[in-house]
């Protein structure tokens, strides 16, 4: 079986309809400074199984979906959840992609149920940084990656990409596995993102008009979190009630989730968002004062449009940019 690498998750996600990221749990204990969703140890976590099974067997049986991916909070924190769905999952034929902070990484040999979660996956996110590092110590980084490689997986270390962040992940690769750690992991940095937590630290993007702004390729990879909120993409901040409303459906059963994915995947707006692009929209007649106005990023676009626009309404203009979009994209 091929490795899973970065660059051919991103293309799966990127591909419209084909994954979708199960947001198993508010709760972490390891408490970084900068966790965009503010997780903490006493943050909520499943606790109707019922509904929550239904959510994985919904995801599980999507016909479309190729790959599903496994965040929070901190996954390995919620032992049932994640084990069912690693095992749900996986014997429909979908890759599991899991990330985490390696936080269970400081036995020397970890639980039995870990090792058969990640004998489920086929790419492991292990992140660190300043902050990660803080809460959990190199001794758990290292431990997480060595059992992770044990498992023949490949890992991708995300490092929010501030100060000697890089070097200092590669020092701890290097303590991990010796000179030869690009067998075991890939480096990838990554912004600081300026939600929860985060928003007390890192600065916002440079506003800039828009018209300039381009296409949101994961607009079309929907989120679900445990309790039954989905949402159209993968902002945190709409996941945690910000936004608008029209962005996220709180359902109470795997036959809504699956409708509300469902929806989110049809609407015109979002397709053409994440094909034509939101400078291009702005040349709709319903959202030409949005050329020059000026924003930090495309969700703040987006979010001006999706106020405007009224679901129940059939809108031709924006299926058919959405579909020269779609032809440029070929």
């Amino acid at each position: 079986m091929d490795r899973l690498t970065h660059a051919e998750i991103n293309r799966i996600r990127q591909t419209r309809g084909a994954t979708a990221l199960l947001f198993i749990t508010d709760r972490c204990p390891v408490g970084c400074g900068h966790c965009s969703v503010d997780s903490r140890p006493d943050s909520p976590r499943i606790t109707d199984f019922d509904l929550f099974e239904q959510i994985v067997d919904r995801l599980s049986a999507d016909p479309v979906r190729t790959m599903i991916g496994v965040s929070g909070g901190e996954p390995f924190v919620e032992r049932r959840g994640l084990t069912y769905a690693a095992r749900r999952i996986t014997e429909a034929g979908k890759d599991l992609v899991v990330y985490t902070s390696g936080v269970w990484g400081r036995a020397a040999d970890p639980p039995r149920w870990i090792h058969e979660v990640l004998a489920r996956c086929r790419c492991v996110y292990l992140s660190t940084d300043a902050y990660h590092e803080a809460g959990t110590g190199p001794e758990r980084f290292t431990g997480a990656a060595r059992t992770i490689a044990g498992h023949d997986l490949p890992i991708v270390v995300q490092v929010v990409d501030q100060g000697d962040a890089l070097g200092r992940a590669e020092e701890l690769l290097v303590q991990a596995f010796g000179a030869g750690w690009a067998q075991y992991a890939e480096l990838v940095a990554t912004q600081g993102l300026p939600h929860g937590r985060g928003a007390a630290i890192f600065e916002r993007p440079q506003r800039v008009p828009g018209r300039a702004l381009g296409a949101c390729e994961l607009v079309i990879s929907p989120v679900i979190r445990y309790d039954g909120r989905v949402t159209a993409c993968c902002n945190e901040s709409v996941l945690m009630g910000g936004g608008p409303a029209a962005l996220r459906r709180d359902c109470t059963s795997g036959e809504e989730v699956g409708h509300a994915v469902e929806e989110f995947q049809r609407n015109p707006l979002y397709r053409a968002m994440g094909t034509a692009g939101g400078g291009a929209l702005t040349a709709h007649p319903r959202f030409t004062d949005l050329a020059d106005r000026e924003f930090a990023d495309i969700c703040g676009l987006c979010w001006a449009m999706t106020r405007r626009v009224v679901p129940e309404q059939d809108d031709l203009l924006l299926s058919a940019i959405d579909l020269v979009g779609r032809g440029a994209h070929r």
